[in-house]
């Protein structure tokens, strides 16, 4: 079966672009069928480094939006989209208006939420709105982002984390990558595999191999998984 997955969380820098680069990546490496979009008009990050396997879209215009069940109709794979900040009101709005959850169910797809999580209060109200509005309907991971938060205590004794619990939400960890590092990375253009195992990258062996156990160690959070959203 195909499924859609949105990556967000709403705030800028809290990490939603990282995760989906690596999602991408975890595909490519997989060998697993998928194609990405990007909502991010100024410097979308999946155009940026996987632009291969990218599509720009834009959320306020339906029949833009509307290319991502199409996609997931035509061919059973993975659709990863790649959520700007400040994009919760457009999605939800073409979600809605669109029965987009009523349509995936009558097509076979799932539709997974991602929401990545700093240790603030704004993305754990805003996860808490969704998951009321949604239910079972849909499908949920909550990644905890170590590269922008130490103490998710908050989360963990939240609503939010008990209504996630209820509906069968995974949460997961994505790790710290190395802050010199993971700006190497981005300012050299890199694909996180290039950054890993192409020594005319710029980076320098104990850089490679960093980004390569930060990549391992993601992957093993991804891997728990994939019965239920990459199975």
């Amino acid at each position: 079966m195909s499924r859609i997955h949105f990556i967000g969380g709403e705030k800028g820098g809290i990490g939603k672009s990282v995760l989906s680069r690596l999602l991408a990546q975890y595909h490519i490496d997989r060998k697993r069928s998928f194609q990405a979009f990007d909502t991010d008009r100024s410097h979308g990050a999946m155009l940026r480094f996987y632009g291969d396997y990218s599509r720009p879209i834009v959320l306020e215009d339906f029949s833009s939006a509307d290319q991502l069940v199409e996609t997931a109709v035509e061919q059973q794979h993975d659709v990863l989209v790649d959520l700007a900040a400040q994009t919760s009101l457009p999605l939800f709005k073409w979600m809605d208006d669109s029965d987009l959850l009523d349509l995936a169910a009558e097509e076979n797809i799932d539709v997974v939420l991602w929401h990545v999580l700093d240790d603030g209060a704004d993305g754990i109200n805003l996860l808490e709105r969704i998951l009321q509005q949604y239910e079972s309907r849909a499908k949920y991971v909550v990644v905890k982002n170590r590269g922008r938060g130490k103490d998710f205590s908050a989360f963990d004794t939240s609503p939010a984390r008990s209504t996630a619990d209820t509906l069968g939400a995974p949460v997961i960890e994505l790790p710290e990558l190395h802050g010199p590092t993971m700006r190497k990375v981005d300012h050299n253009d890199l694909s996180f595999w290039a950054a890993a195992n192409n020594k005319e990258a710029g980076l320098g062996l104990m850089e490679r191999q960093r980004v390569k156990a930060w990549t391992r160690k993601a992957y093993n959070q991804f891997d728990t998984l994939q019965s239920s959203l990459f199975g």
